[in-house]
């Protein structure tokens, strides 16, 4: 199960470890032996711990019958017609439910009783009835007459002489048969006020046998064991005993007297069964039968857990689970093993090493464990029943025996032979702990209200009253975001680019314009106020163009909402909107997600419960395409359970920001929080943060002993309100009330001298605040009353402010305090008051926080003192625990900036002056993470931080107090309408300089008067103390075998249950990944909470695929995170709407051609005025700076621009402008719009069935020497566009339409796309850019990423390139697709005649598309610029193929974009001739003789020259020992040319008017040297050279077209460079003699070089030499 053993004995069994330890003892005369269970289990364990034994009660047991038959069936009777069948309500229609009965006046029959009954539709509510009280049980559970007598008190029907009869009257709707022992529960009585209150249940029936039956060996022997928890209550000095215990086998003994005083638990029944469950696991897979732990021993070790607890312990049966799960799995190792082992033959079981437990060995061996504890644990085993020994142990009771014992443990055996066992509680502390622990958070509220108000506290009231008689400007700036909030939001971001990405098409990224969004937040005044002033200050609202609507913070209100019924409204209004508004992306944030997570089926008439499910949770917003919800929490436990409606895909947790003291943001803060408080307990230097008072502990103790049947929260409030009342007295009274000291704890007047005295010393008044955490919202009322009175009579309503923080309602602050804050925050507005915890910075003040659960509020950084002294002990889970002490939490800095100067200190010690000079606080150290911080001597800077990011305050005290938050808010986030007034600089010159004189001070160490005596300036880079509970304390100090606190083994929630006790513990070494991965297994939710029937749903998954979960600590910064992530998502929304394209010079336009030749208003070119137009030789684009530039007689160089960049920098500095995409735009795979989706084949009928089929093509090119062999894939869809055969359905041609044809909604142009390695980025979607029209469109890919296309674009036509393509380039691609189309023609020119047309009348034009052209304009020509707009593909096609004469053209292309291509004075011809590139209309008739270079063929281009090879080395001397590299000759002379020309043609470096002349090939000879072409065919047109001096002369395999006259006609440079390069020496030295080379150039015989390439490959070789 994943456990250590650490500290366990490996090798022994338990029976082996007991046997020594009882000959010990026997051996022992004078030391009391080691228990074994210390032995066995507690050893590695730093300190005794207690785990939750709550769990769930049934209050429907059946009513003590004694058959052992399932219950019956029960049908209710059909109601009358027309008659009521609402719950809570009688079929009259009349309200029954004692919250609406409460204070009305009934009418009650002489001889009847007021009675509350419990409907199982209706947990939380009791329905009122009158029952004739001779047929009720008296208090000793007697005297009840059979038959029932009853009224209805709603209606007033009286005279029911059935209870089945009547439960159908007032809607039980029950399943089972109605009996009114079981759904008759209490007595009804009027409080003092008159108020109709629950009160004592009603005594049925009394105590019974819980009876277990499992599996002891392989011969399947039942063992019987009874055992439960009665938790004793005892009353003064009578006692009145009754047991209510679960029904296994056997009768129940009866017993007699008062219910109401003693409760019974199944928990220790539930954790027996559970260890019986593990075997089973290992039976299933086949191994033989292993043995659960016996019975003697599950009993035995019972005892040994209760020995080993603390006197102020209670017993927790998670504790229990894990020590029966060690002692099977020691006891069964070889078994255990064997299973592991599947492939292994399985063994038979070893034979034990000492005989097992028998039944007479138990009660002796039991009596011994307890022998080292005294009278703490008792063991009865003399009584021959168990009634017999319960009636013992009560009589014990009584009589007060059992004063001193906590545990009476009864074993008896009984007629049968089997054991029989019970625990009985009976120490005051446990029991009340095991009492509360029982209560849900609101039956904890009913019950202390109902203490309260009936009176029950006026004793615990009583027993009390006995014992008593300069100006500072402060500016709130809200910090920017921190460096790792911006690290989540971008996380955040990713995984929601994820959701988009996914095959599943659930989040459609591309077809959102904008986003909206609504924040829920718990139902807290605080909390919400604090969100909205955030989100008014982050700037988003201006970020998403919201703010023209928004003007205010009262405005801003709109974004955030609370989740009570208010909500209702809102939510439905954002699912209206998201169905109006398809293209808006509606982001549902769901803040402090932890809260209400009941279900919406199950809230019981209880509008509050279930309120988050039923709106959050609804069908609308699950189905609706366009709303993503993100839940926030600082405790995801209750949402990972197996039944999660969230991917563990989708969740983002917040990362560490330092990684062994490396600051990974930074930022130069870390937080501290849960673990690093706990971190200060460990040191054992100086008082931690984390501390509990032990005075308290003794006096609540005590009064608990007086009061046991008060909640114990009642009793700890009163104390805790006497301890401040009784500490403002002495401390206000001086030394005259010195003497009530002794009823103070020191702690409580330590944080009360603090208060008082902190505000008095400083000249502006600051101070303190002081956190007075009470959970119940009545005995926070309580406590605010008592301690504004105690406050007023002292006369110190001036020096501190009491606030009750309730959730449910606003901050009231004094007036007096008002203006204080006024002052300190230069605020004009009279009706100005403080909405938020924040807002009180600084203000002396106590803040009772009140609400079951703290609500996401956030707290000043005057925080001092946290006291939770009266939070729940025993509500034993994660989040409850966890998130109590999130209120502490703080962010760290640990470094000083420099800019802060001193006033940016921090002190980390408590050594205030005013504090109480007794207490060990004056030289204590603080730890922060595992270091010790003296005054004064390390410095570090605290800032509080919360969900809403950072608050800080700029102060001026006489140029020397904190001027904290110096870093500048970002533009228009203050506060507006004077609520949140910044400090100008213009208007305080004074405080800039004082600013500048503290920052250029920062060296000094000292600190002025001024600042000492501020305590508030002092400490607030200072964590908070925090005061706990000691059963608390324990908990969450405890580390248990895997190193984490106890508390995090805790089951998560009260609403979720494990999925099995046998479980693993959490690893200290987990992330937070692995965490959720470890309750998602191991955690179920239970009925009632919302993911309970997520399942049911028939998902596969039961993922949601629109819901995101963000955690992270309390008070960390999610919520600043959050609403960057909102504004970052809205910039990437506009960015997808956008596109980054180059933006150059215009590549199409020679600047010094200023003839024009056609009109500006031309439509289409004139045929005859294009052959008189000059061709523009030079390359303007700039991704071809890397290469040899071409010689233009017109072109200078710029010397600024020219080749003045570096070959990487040429597409890293490319100059790109951002435009946004029209609707005319082509898109790449992950544009997923409705339109589009029939397009792209996005159809559930293409992923069930092939759409697709592969068809052969072969033609013959004399070039390659071979046949070539294509592969067709034509969808389905696509077949229309090619010829096959009638026999066999081969693939003959493509078809092609006649030159005559038109149709406005067709394209007649084929569209070859080339790509590779762009399956997901290319732009193949061209959809809207041809308007939806017809075309065809082919994607030319190579044959491995064949099937990664098909994947992606499953309705397009591919064209897969033989194998040898699979290295070559682009220019491959393209020759192959000339080849392949010019031979398609002449097919469809066969197939056209035999159908009556002409072979010219074939359409001759294909189009070659890059994959990456995004939108085309069209340019509108007026007298004084260009305008250019968009226009689709369509159009511009359609436009270029109705061009006259367009037959006659053999290339046409378009002109490149470019923000600088027309203006004012810059009018050009709309046509040209020059190099075209990325968009070409080929014409393949006209261009069939073009070809490309014959001695480069594309299968060249496999491989790449090694990039750790020098050029220089890519030649060597013919026949000479050199390296061979594995690489294509011709790839090698050519990257030998390209780097190194510039030593080949010394005279042509950088010598633009001197080219080196290139003879009927280009070769690109790198971007230093200038090439001029001229081609040797009688018939070619080359420009005038004469005049022209070149620097070289390169000849490249020259055909007999070269000869030696026509190189005469050009004149070079005294020295300039000849290169000649054959095949091979013998053809080299023929074309020397044969072009007479000798007579102008000298050659040396160390001038013939080769290529470097492998021996079984051809080289090439080449010969220079200099001109004469």
């Amino acid at each position: 199960m994943g456990n250590s053993y650490t500290g366990h004995l490996q090798s022994t069994r338990f029976e082996e470890v007991l046997h020594n330890s009882i000959e010990a003892s026997l051996r022992s005369n004078t030391v009391v032996p080691r228990p074994v269970f210390t032995q066995l289990y507690l050893e590695a364990e730093q300190r005794p711990y207690s785990h939750d034994g709550r769990g769930d009660e049934d209050e429907d047991e059946e009513d003590g019958s004694d058959s052992n038959s399932p219950p019956i069936p029960y049908q209710m009777r059909p109601p009358p017609d027309g008659s009521c069948t609402t719950d809570g309500f009688c079929q009259a229609g009349k309200d029954l439910r004692l919250s609406s009965m409460a204070t009305e006046s009934l009418e009650v029959p002489p001889g009847f009783l007021l009675v509350g009954a419990k409907s199982p539709s209706m947990p939380d509510h009791i329905l009122v009835c009158a029952v004739d009280q001779r047929f009720l049980p008296d208090e000793c559970g007697r005297n009840a007459l059979l038959g029932f007598s009853g009224n209805c008190m709603g209606c007033g029907e009286k005279g029911f002489r059935y209870f089945t009869e009547f439960a159908d009257h007032i809607n039980l709707k029950l399943t089972t048969q109605p009996k009114k022992q079981k759904h008759l529960k209490y007595h009804l009585l009027r409080n003092a006020q008159g108020i109709l209150v629950k009160g004592a249940p009603i005594c049925w029936k009394g105590i019974g046998k819980i009876a277990q039956e499992f599996l002891v060996n392989k011969d399947t022997i039942l063992h019987f064991m009874r055992m439960g928890i009665l938790l004793y209550k005892r009353i003064a000095s009578t006692v009145f005993v009754c047991v209510f215990l679960s029904v296994g086998h056997g009768t129940l003994p009866h017993l007699c007297g008062n219910l109401g005083d003693v409760l019974v638990s199944g928990l220790l029944q539930k954790c027996y069964l559970n260890s019986q469950n593990l075997p089973r696991v290992y039976e299933q897979y086949g191994t033989a039968p292993i043995q659960p732990i016996s019975t003697e021993m599950l009993i035995l070790l019972t005892v040994y857990y209760l020995v080993q607890l603390a006197p102020d312990q209670a017993p927790l049966m998670e504790d229990l689970e894990q020590i029966f799960m060690r002692s099977w799995r020691e006891s069964h190792l070889t078994e255990i093993r064997q299973y592991q082992q599947t492939h292994a033959q399985i063994a038979p079981p070893l034979p034990c090493l000492a005989q097992p437990l028998t039944p007479s060995q138990l009660p002796w061996l039991a009596k011994l464990a307890t022998s080292s504890c005294g009278e703490g644990v008792l063991v009865l085993d003399t009584a021959p029943s168990l009634a017999e020994a319960l009636e013992e142990t009560f009589h014990r009771l009584v009589d007060g025996r059992l004063s001193q014992t906590n545990y009476v443990v009864i074993i008896c055996m009984n007629r049968s032979q089997e054991i029989e066992s019970c625990v009985v509680v009976t120490g005051k502390h446990q029991t009340r702990a095991l009492a509360e622990s029982l209560l849900s958070p609101s039956d904890c509220v009913r019950e202390i209200v109902h203490e309260l108000s009936s009176g029950m506290a006026a004793e615990l009231g009583s027993y009390f009253s006995s014992l008593g008689p300069g100006k500072t400007d402060l500016c709130l700036k809200w910090h920017e975001i921190r460096p790792i909030q911006l690290a989540v939001a971008r996380k955040l971001l990713s995984h929601v680019c994820a959701i988009a990405d996914s095959s599943t098409q659930n989040l459609d990224l591309g077809s959102f314009d904008k986003v909206e969004f609504l924040i829920c937040v718990p139902p807290s005044e605080v909390t919400f106020h604090q969100v909205v002033l955030h989100l008014w200050n982050s700037g988003l609202l201006r970020e998403l163009g919201l703010d023209q609507d928004c003007l205010s913070v009262k405005e801003a209100e709109q974004y955030v909402v609370k989740l009570n019924q208010s909500a209702v409204g809102k939510i439905n209004s954002l699912i209206q909107k998201s169905k109006m508004n398809p293209y808006t992306l509606f982001i549902l944030v769901h803040d402090h997600a932890h809260w209400d997570i009941s279900s919406g089926q199950c809230s019981g008439g209880d509008s509050s419960l279930g309120l988050v499910d039923s709106l959050l949770n609804c069908r609308q917003i699950r189905d609706a395409p366009n709303i993503l919800t993100l839940h926030v929490t600082s405790f995801p436990f209750t949402l990972q359970t197996q039944y999660t409606r969230i991917s563990p895909y989708n969740e983002i947790h917040w990362p560490s920001g330092f990684n062994n003291d490396v600051d990974l943001y930074h930022e130069k803060t870390k937080y501290f929080g849960v673990s690093e408080l706990l971190e200060t307990t460990r040191s054992g230097s100086g008082l931690p943060l984390l501390r509990y008072d032990s005075s308290f502990e003794s006096m609540a103790a005590a009064l608990e002993e007086r009061f046991p049947k008060l909640h114990s929260a009642v009793i700890r409030t009163h104390v805790l309100i006497q301890h401040y009342s009784l500490a403002l007295m002495v401390t206000a009274g001086g030394q005259a009330l010195q003497a009530l000291q002794k009823h103070i704890s020191v702690e409580t007047l330590e944080m009360v001298q603090c208060l008082l005295n902190t505000s008095q010393r400083c000249p502006s008044r600051h101070g303190h605040m002081l956190l007075l955490r009470i959970p119940s919202p009545a005995l926070a009322a309580f406590a605010h009353q008592r301690l504004c009175h105690v406050r007023n009579r002292l006369g110190l309503h001036k020096q501190f402010e009491v606030i009750l923080g309730d959730p449910c309602s606003a901050l009231t602050v004094g007036k007096h305090f008002l203006d204080q804050l006024r002052v300190w925050l230069k605020i004009l507005d009279p009706d100005w008051a403080p909405l938020t915890y924040l807002e009180l910075e600084a203000l002396p003040c106590i803040l009772i926080l009140t609400g079951m659960d703290p609500l996401g509020e956030s707290l000043p950084r005057s925080l001092k003192y946290c006291d939770l002294r009266v939070i729940s002990c025993w509500s034993l889970q994660r989040t409850t625990l966890e998130q109590e002490l999130g209120l502490a939490a703080y962010l760290l800095k640990t470094k000083q900036d420099v800019q802060h100067g001193p006033h940016a200190r921090c002190d980390l010690s408590e050594s205030d002056p005013e504090k109480l000079s007794s207490t060990d606080n004056e030289d204590e150290e603080v730890v922060v993470d595992g270091q010790y911080c003296k005054t004064r001597k390390h410095e570090r800077i605290l800032s509080r931080d919360s969900s809403i990011s950072l608050l800080s305050f700029n102060t001026s005290l006489n140029n020397e107090l904190p001027k904290l938050g110096n870093q500048a808010s970002p533009a228009g986030s203050q506060h507006p309408q004077s609520d949140w007034t910044p400090l100008d600089p213009d208007k305080q010159p004074n405080q800039r300089r004082q600013s500048k004189s503290t920052s250029s001070g920062s060296s000094s160490t000292r600190a002025s008067p001024l600042r000492q005596s501020c305590s508030w300036a002092r400490n607030l880079s200072r964590p908070p103390v925090v005061l706990l509970p000691k059963a608390v304390y324990d908990l969450i100090t405890t580390v248990d075998s895997s190193g984490l606190p106890k508390s995090t083994s805790f089951l998560p929630h009260s609403a979720v249950e494990w999925v099995s006790s046998f479980r693993p513990l959490l690893s200290k070494m987990m992330t937070c990944t692995e965490q959720s991965l470890y309750y998602r297994q191991w955690t179920v939710p239970k009925p009632h909470h919302m993911d309970s029937s997520n399942r049911a749903e028939g998902r596969t998954d039961n993922f949601h695929p629109r819901k995101l979960l963000l955690s992270g600590p309390p008070q960390v910064g999610k919520t600043g995170a959050y609403l960057q992530f909102l504004g970052i998502l809205s910039r990437m929304l506009i960015r997808l709407m956008e596109v980054d394209i180059y933006d150059e010079e215009d590549i199409n336009y020679c600047e010094k051609d200023l003839v024009r030749y056609h009109q500006p208003i031309a439509l289409w070119p004139n045929t005859d005025t294009v052959q008189g137009m000059p061709f523009d030789y030079t390359i303007h684009d700039p991704k071809y700076e890397d290469i040899s530039t071409v010689y233009s007689p017109d072109f200078t160089p710029n010397s600024n621009d020219g080749n003045s960049r570096r070959q990487e920098d040429v597409y890293l500095h490319r100059r790109t402008a951002r435009i946004k995409l029209s609707k005319y735009a082509a898109y790449n795979t992950y544009h997923h719009c409705e339109q589009c989706h029939q397009y792209m084949g996005f159809n559930p009928q293409y992923q069930v069935s092939p759409n697709s089929t592969l068809h052969a093509f072969t033609f013959s090119h004399l070039l390659l020497g071979e046949e070539i062999q294509l592969y067709f894939i034509i969808p389905k869809s696509k077949e229309h566009h090619f010829s096959f055969s009638q026999s066999g359905g081969q693939l003959e041609s493509m078809r092609l339409p006649l030159t005559s044809d038109w149709n406005p909604d067709a394209i007649k142009s084929p569209i070859f796309t080339p790509t590779t390695g762009r399956h997901e980025h290319g732009l193949f979607n061209l959809y809207h850019a041809m308007e939806g029209a017809a075309h065809l469109h082919i994607l030319v890919i190579k044959e491995y990423e064949m099937a990664v296309y098909k994947k992606y674009w499953p309705n397009h036509i591919m064209l897969v390139l033989p194998t040898i393509f699979n290295g070559a380039g682009i220019g491959a691609a393209h020759f192959l697709i000339k080849e392949l189309s010019y031979h398609n023609l002449e097919l469809e020119r066969s197939r056209r005649v035999e159908h009556g047309s002409r072979p010219q009348d074939v359409w001759p034009f294909i189009i070659l598309a890059d994959d990456s052209c995004v939108m085309w304009n069209s340019v509108d020509v007026d007298p004084k610029r260009w305008t250019e707009r968009n226009v689709s593909l369509k159009q511009v096609l359609q436009h270029m193929e109705s061009s006259p004469n367009i037959t006659q053209y053999g290339l046409c292309g378009m002109r490149k974009w470019s923000s600088r291509g027309g203006g004012a004075g810059q009018q050009k011809d709309p046509f040209s001739r020059g190099h075209l590139h990325d968009f070409l209309l080929l014409n393949v008739d006209l261009t069939q003789n073009v070809q490309y270079n014959q001695n480069r063929p594309p299968h060249l281009q496999m491989t790449d020259v090694p990039t750790t090879i020098q050029p220089t080395q890519y030649i060597c001397a013919p026949d000479s020992k050199h390296l061979f590299l594995a690489t294509p000759a011709q790839l090698l002379l050519e990257k030998y040319l390209q780097h190194t020309s510039h030593r080949l043609f010394p005279l042509s470096a950088q010598n633009y008017s001197h080219p080196v002349l290139s003879v009927d090939c280009y070769l690109n000879l790198g971007p230093e040297v200038t090439v001029c072409f001229v081609s040797s065919r009688p018939h070619s047109i080359n420009f005038s050279t004469t005049g022209l001096l070149f620097s070289g002369l390169l000849l490249y395999f020259c055909d007999s077209f070269v000869t030696p006259g026509f190189l005469k006609k050009f004149q070079f440079l005294k020295g300039a460079t000849l290169c000649v390069i054959c095949p091979n020496r013998s053809s080299l030295r023929q074309t020397v003699v044969r072009l007479e080379l000798e007579e102008e150039w000298r050659f040396r015989l160390s001038d013939e070089f080769q290529t470097a390439n492998a021996k079984e490959d051809q080289p090439l070789f080449f010969l220079t030499g200099k001109h004469i």
